[in-house]
């Protein structure tokens, strides 16, 4: 069935359908690398959507959440791909999430730190990316100790070391790969919190744009879209999130 053509000029002012995409998590996007070209989970969604509203799709790239974030809520784009936060949703309609992704903190080996509920502690210092999920969350739950903002979420653990800091905190997997570069690295047991990623529109868009992206992300849910995806791109550590009304 198609689309309403008020709703896909609700999404497509332009005539494009504008996807901002965050390269900064790697669950989502990356850059392939036999072309240099965006590729990955919300990149595969995004051609599905644009497919499905009959519009062309351009591609808006930041490298942090936050940059992605603004783009979508100053209305630079059409959708985005974030994880779901109440700060966020004050000007984003967020769909329920498609995939689930553990945040994880990143101690040296010779930290005292054992545990996820020993990281909030006076004097220890957590680094994260700038307006990143886990910036928000730590934000607002984090009592004690404080907190260091790193440029992007790919910058974390860069600035950690450069930095001499406690913690850094992130997605799991892109904090095991900088452990399996950086030597003397271990990631804390479990995770700090579970990232529940989901797609968005502004909300100027309408409740009839919110709704209809809503069941778009349901059934890509439900017709295994998003579990392909993730294994077609080698996505390990990411659940699809369970079906929601």
């Amino acid at each position: 069935m198609s689309p309403d053509a008020d709703v896909v000029r609700a999404f497509a002012p332009t005539g494009a359908l504008r996807a901002s995409i965050n390269l900064g998590n790697p669950i989502l996007a990356g850059k392939d690398p036999a072309t240099g070209e965006p590729s990955g989970v919300s990149i595969d969604l995004a051609r599905a959507f644009a497919e499905y509203l009959g519009v062309q799709l351009e591609l808006v790239v930041f490298d942090a959440a936050g940059k992605s974030v603004e783009a979508v809520a100053g209305e630079q784009a059409d959708i985005g791909f974030f994880a779901i936060d109440p700060v966020r949703g004050a000007d984003i309609a967020f769909t329920a999430p498609y995939v689930l992704i553990e945040g994880s903190y990143l101690v040296r080996d010779d930290s005292p730190l054992r545990s996820n509920e020993e990281v909030d502690r006076d004097g220890t210092r957590v680094t994260v990316g700038k307006g990143s999920a886990y910036d928000l969350f730590l934000t607002r739950e984090l009592k004690r100790a404080s907190i260091v903002r790193a440029p992007t979420s790919p910058a974390v653990v860069q600035t950690f070391i450069a930095q001499g800091l406690d913690v850094a905190a992130g997605v799991k997997q892109q904090l095991e790969a900088d452990a399996r570069v950086h030597a003397g690295l271990r990631l804390l047991p479990g995770h700090f919190m579970v990232i529940r990623q989901a797609m968005g529109t502004p909300k100027s868009r309408g409740e009839a744009a919110a709704k209809l992206l809503h069941g778009f992300v349901e059934d890509m849910k439900a017709t295994g879209f998003v579990a392909d995806a993730l294994a077609r791109h080698r996505i390990e550590g990411a659940s699809v999130a369970p079906a929601e009304a």
